[in-house]
């Protein structure tokens, strides 16, 4: 940056308050640090995204050497010397009122069945602007918007949607997918998909970013609490639940606690409060998936075969299978952590507790949307049945608790008591975020090749946040050294997958997490209204606490993991494991195009093409 475009420092006022700013800071950046209030819906810190669509932040402002009023945007206007600004004045209350008023004009007004009724920005900023009757709604219009209810994980209502265009610059700009897009004009301008398919056959992955960031309930996961409770009431069945590394330090946010708190006691006493039969832990999974997977990788280098790309993420799977099918091959055939809990507590712990297998219905509590879509893959089945039958996003569970009347802040942490599939060594926790599974792999590679431990365990190269790291790991003993790499957030993955394809990349090993820093920021997790990618980092840091404080590190120490080997699997990689925990992938980039052909010959046999 040249002198003549640096920022310069300025001087001006807000609502009479003298105010220090730069030139690069909006106006509502800069009231924001002077902790003054001016509401918005389209504008959001983490995303790159050009503001002004929602026009509720407006503000009067006076330049220097002027005493003309202006009305201005505040979040895509700039400070300047001298400016004077107001955020307060009866002309501009009227106004945001009526902007309010318009937005809701064909919006649907059935706000207590909304997924975001009582954490809905629209709902907050109409109380903010003194909104009492809408004068413009039109029900007509309301019932003629679309809703997308195709996909098993997202549902995508459009009689919700204000048009702030927010999700359409996360899914183009933040992952990189570009499945959203604007469609129509005018008043019938809304967020639809590219070539007019519908959510479960377009090109979205269904990572749930764009749920985080969108301030209605016009995107949310497909609610399935009823469905668990069918299963908690139901004396007849036994409900098996388990919840994720992630969870346990994301979740005592919607109870007030701060970001990255250890809630997992208090999640095990209210699931058994809820009804929950068996209580286990995914980070249990996560133990055996480093097994698995590391054992495989080291078949895979033994034969040549390189990269291996992990597996454990399911936007990512997702995104190759739908985006670039020809490096299917590549991909690790380990399964999720969630999914080797259901295949286990549906065979090998039926039998250590005596239960009919038939009876049992296996529960996730998961901080991602896209684990909905992967319990429901036809490969991932057993016997005809689903291995994980339902998935509750971390806000799902949120509600469920609220609406059986348990407060997370009032329970007494309990401990696990299932002898078979709770135990998790410091490497399971790390599953959490993103190098997380990286790094665990590696603890266990370096055992498996050497019948030593390494020396240093946390890893210091693999634990940044860029988008894209690498680093390289000297495993001994004629293994030699294994180059791997991690991603995080689709589009950096793209980067690194377009490298793989052309062979300007030397590596071995790859983890992918779809969204940024790992489950840890799922789309399954908590909202927080700002800064939501801070929170993400607290709750990172939690996890990594954790791994220090556990006296097994390692996942090839966990004992019921070598317990499961030695009565029921028999070795890592095994014929039986293979059977069990491995899966296959499939090409769905034909799928997509044959539909795209399809919507095509519908136009063109309309001759509505010009």
């Amino acid at each position: 940056m040249n002198a003549e475009t640096q920022a310069k420092v300025v001087r001006g006022s807000i609502n009479g308050v003298a105010v220090t700013s730069s030139t690069d800071e909006t106006i509502l950046e800069c009231a924001r640090r002077h902790a003054i209030h001016i509401p918005t819906l389209c504008e959001l810190h983490d995303i790159d995204h050009a503001p002004g669509t929602c026009r509720v932040c407006l503000v009067e402002i006076e330049t220097q050497g002027s005493s003309k009023t202006l009305t201005a945007t505040a979040c895509n206007t700039p400070m300047q010397e001298g400016l004077v600004v107001r955020t307060r004045t009866p002309k501009l209350r009227e106004m945001q009122r009526l902007q309010v008023e318009l937005l809701l004009a064909d919006h649907d007004q059935d706000c207590a069945t909304c997924i975001r009724h009582g954490n809905c920005d629209l709902q907050d900023v109409a109380q903010f602007v003194g909104l009492k009757t809408n004068r413009f709604f039109d029900p007509e219009r309301v019932a003629k918007r679309p809703v997308d209810a195709a996909s098993p994980a997202l549902i995508r209502n459009m009689q919700r949607c204000i048009r702030c265009q927010r999700c359409i610059a996360i899914c183009r700009e933040g992952q990189g997918v570009d499945a959203l897009i604007q469609v129509g004009s005018g008043l019938d301008t809304a967020v639809g998909l590219r070539y007019g398919l519908d959510q479960q056959h377009s090109a979205c992955v269904t990572c749930g970013q764009c749920v985080l960031v969108c301030p209605t309930g016009a995107l949310g996961e497909r609610d399935e609490i009823e469905r668990v409770l069918d299963y908690l009431y139901d004396p007849n069945i036994v409900t098996v639940v388990q919840f994720a590394p992630a969870v346990r330090v994301g979740f005592g946010e919607e109870f007030g606690l701060p970001p990255g708190t250890n809630v997992e006691g208090q999640i095990i006493t209210a699931l058994r409060r809820l009804g929950a039969d068996i209580v286990l832990d995914t980070n249990w999974g996560a133990d055996l998936v480093v097994m698995e997977e590391a054992t495989e990788l080291l078949h895979r280098l033994k034969a040549g075969e390189r990269p291996t790309f992990t597996s454990c993420c399911p936007a990512w799977i997702n995104f190759a299978e739908r985006h670039y099918p020809d490096i299917l091959p590549l991909l690790s055939t380990t399964k999720s952590p969630q999914q080797c809990v259901g295949i286990v507590a549906k065979t090998y712990l039926p039998a250590k507790r005596g239960i009919d297998p038939s009876r049992v219905r296996v529960v996730s509590i998961m901080p991602c949307t896209a684990k909905k879509d992967e319990v429901v893959r036809p490969q991932l089945s057993h016997d005809g049945m689903p291995e994980v039958d339902v998935v509750l996003t971390t806000r799902e569970f949120a509600r469920l608790l609220r609406r059986e009347g348990l407060d997370l802040t009032t329970l007494e942490a309990t401990t696990f008591d299932d002898p078979h599939m709770t135990e998790y060594s410091g490497a399971g926790a790390i599953f959490g975020t993103t190098g997380g599974v990286m790094e665990a792999a590696v603890r266990t590679l370096y055992h498996m090749v050497n019948g030593a431990e390494l020396d240093t365990i946390e890893l210091a190269q693999l634990r940044g946040f860029e988008g894209v790291r690498t680093a390289a790991v000297d495993l001994g003993q004629g293994a030699g050294v294994v180059k791997v790499a991690m991603c995080h957030g689709l589009k950096p993955t793209r980067q690194i997958v377009e490298a793989v394809r052309a062979g300007t990349v030397d590596l071995d090993f790859i983890e992918v997490m779809a969204c940024p820093g790992g489950c840890v920021d799922g789309g399954g997790t908590l909202r927080s209204k700002k800064h939501y990618l801070q929170h993400a980092m607290k709750r990172r840091e939690a996890i990594f606490a954790i791994d220090r404080n556990k006296n097994v590190r390692r996942s090839h120490h966990n004992t019921q993991v070598q317990d499961l080997y030695r009565d029921f699997l028999g070795a890592p990689h095994s014929d039986k494991a293979q059977a069990l925990l491995h899966t296959h992938y499939t090409d769905r980039k034909i799928e997509m195009a044959h539909s795209v052909r399809e919507i095509w010959q519908e136009i063109k046999m309309a001759g509505k093409v010009y």
